[in-house]
């Protein structure tokens, strides 16, 4: 399914059918799901309906052991070269050339 079209209410109940497809797969009732899950029994049927709370769905994803599936909702950014260029600042490439030093010289002054 795609959720490109989809209005946030219905992008949420999909994602409440898809938690209660997998707590029936894990052979739970909501009630041994919302206590593995510390959560209400209320809170997972609201989440089960698309009306969760971000906490109380994590804390049910959790219960479920599909925490790996929260790496393919929100995938973590790269960083492009380019900005990683810019936040690293620039790089030495070279060597200063040795410094011509300020002591006085080994000659003697005439003064």
């Amino acid at each position: 399914m795609s959720f490109n079209r989809l209005t946030p209410h219905a992008i949420a109940e999909a994602l409440g059918d898809r938690m209660k497809t997998a707590r029936l797969n894990a052979n739970l009732t909501q009630k041994a799901l919302a206590k593995a899950a510390g959560v209400s029994l209320k809170a997972v049927t609201n989440g089960e309906k698309g009306k969760s709370t971000l906490e109380s769905m994590i804390a049910i994803l959790i219960a479920l052991e599909l925490t790996e599936q929260l790496n393919s909702f929100i995938p973590k950014p790269e960083i492009s070269p380019i900005a990683l260029m810019k936040l690293q600042g620039k790089k030495r490439k070279r060597a200063a050339s040795p410094s011509k030093s300020n002591s006085p010289s080994k000659s003697t002054s005439t003064w």
